[in-house]
């Protein structure tokens, strides 16, 4: 029971960073109609920009993970209004496939950028604080702990600043209708801007979080933007507080598969197998996932 205990505990931890990188994509999606398939990109240079500015800047960790947020709702706020803002023109015709160009050139660019100018080896940013916390049998790092502490704070934040906050009303709003947000005074397009940088901003608090518990990489970001994309589909497109539910959800059975699995030796092979098993089930009970609802597409 203790070791299934500390496989749950662990699970939680890294289903509370996917949950976090999938806040952010579903609330791009839910806003501006398009999938960004260069989420997981972003994830990779909040890492790196933690790291950095731990390193070169001498800010202590937890002030690392703020200025990768930052620095990323403002490269995401840039990316918006130059790449994306001609989908909400007549300059594009079909908009649902320039989206996926553009977003998959992201991914692509930033990718190999990172390569260059990161390198190719892995690097490791200096932990949030030595040691481990023991509980009797139980056994959890501090890193881990903290990283699972701010994802609850800034999920917790983010779900107060959608439901009480003017901004987050307005977000909520122009996810339901564009056009009749715009009848009532609120600019759409201000609103995809608002949407995109935020959720660039907490896929990057997700990298720069679990940038401590494993070494950073280029391709980092590979997985998990898959994984976030199973979360959001099994939480319901379009839903926040699906994503989370679903995030935690996908870490615990990932975790507990593990546990479960006949063959310890290979069962961290099939870990992403748990999470499909998990998603095709839910769809098979329920096919517009646990708190999804219908969203038109962007015209």
């Amino acid at each position: 029971m203790d070791y299934f205990a500390l496989l749950a505990i662990n699970g939680l931890v890294i289903g509370l960073i996917y949950a976090l990188m999938a806040a952010g994509l579903t609330l791009i999606f839910s806003v501006l109609k398009v999938v960004n398939f260069g989420h997981g990109t972003l994830y990779m240079l909040g890492g790196y920009a933690s790291y950095y500015a731990i390193t070169y800047l001498g800010v202590p960790p937890p002030a690392g993970v703020v200025l990768a947020m930052v620095a990323l709702f403002a490269f995401g706020v840039v990316f918006e209004r130059l790449v994306l803002h001609p989908m909400y023109t007549n300059k594009v015709e079909r908009k649902d496939e320039y989206a996926i160009i553009v977003t998959f050139g992201l991914t692509v660019l930033l990718l190999n950028l990172g390569i260059v100018v990161f390198g190719p080896f892995s690097k490791s940013p200096p932990p949030f604080l030595a040691g481990a916390l023991i509980a009797g049998p139980l056994i959890i790092t501090y890193d881990r702990l903290i990283a699972a502490i701010a994802a609850i704070v800034l999920l917790s934040a983010l779900s107060w600043f959608l439901a009480r906050t003017s901004l987050g009303q307005a977000l909520d709003a122009v996810s339901q209708s564009r056009e009749s947000a715009a009848v009532i005074g609120i600019n759409p397009r201000r609103m995809y801007t608002v949407a995109f940088g935020l959720g660039s901003a907490l896929a990057a608090g997700a990298g720069a979080l679990i940038a401590p518990i494993f070494a950073l990489s280029p391709n980092m970001g590979e997985l998990p933007a898959v994984q976030a994309f199973i979360i959001i589909v099994l939480g319901g497109m379009g839903s926040v507080g699906g994503s989370i539910v679903g995030g935690i959800l996908l870490g615990v059975v990932e975790g507990l598969g593990v546990g479960f699995f006949p063959d310890p030796n290979r069962a961290l092979a099939y870990t992403e197998a748990f999470g499909a098993l998990l998603l095709v089930f839910t769809l098979l009970v329920r096919p517009t996932g646990l708190f999804g609802r219908p969203h038109a597409r962007l015209e």
